[in-house]
């Protein structure tokens, strides 16, 4: 299988799509100047818990062999 078709694949998962559509609405928002502190906060979390279990599936992935 093509290696791009994997990594689309990859990318539909619930939380890319939860990650992507609150990247585009906080664009949007930062364009027009309506990010408000709630929505930032909110924001800030789920992206945060998005990169740390990537970096933690990263870690595990890498510790499979050598030790």
């Amino acid at each position: 299988m093509d290696p791009l078709f994997k990594r689309m694949l990859k990318l539909m998962t619930v939380k890319s799509i939860v990650t992507l559509i609150l990247t585009l609405v906080f664009a949007i928002l930062a364009l027009r100047g309506g990010i408000d502190q709630d929505f930032m906060t909110i924001y800030a979390v789920i992206i945060s818990f998005y990169f740390g279990t990537q970096s933690q599936e990263g870690k595990a992935a890498g510790e499979g062999g050598v030790k």
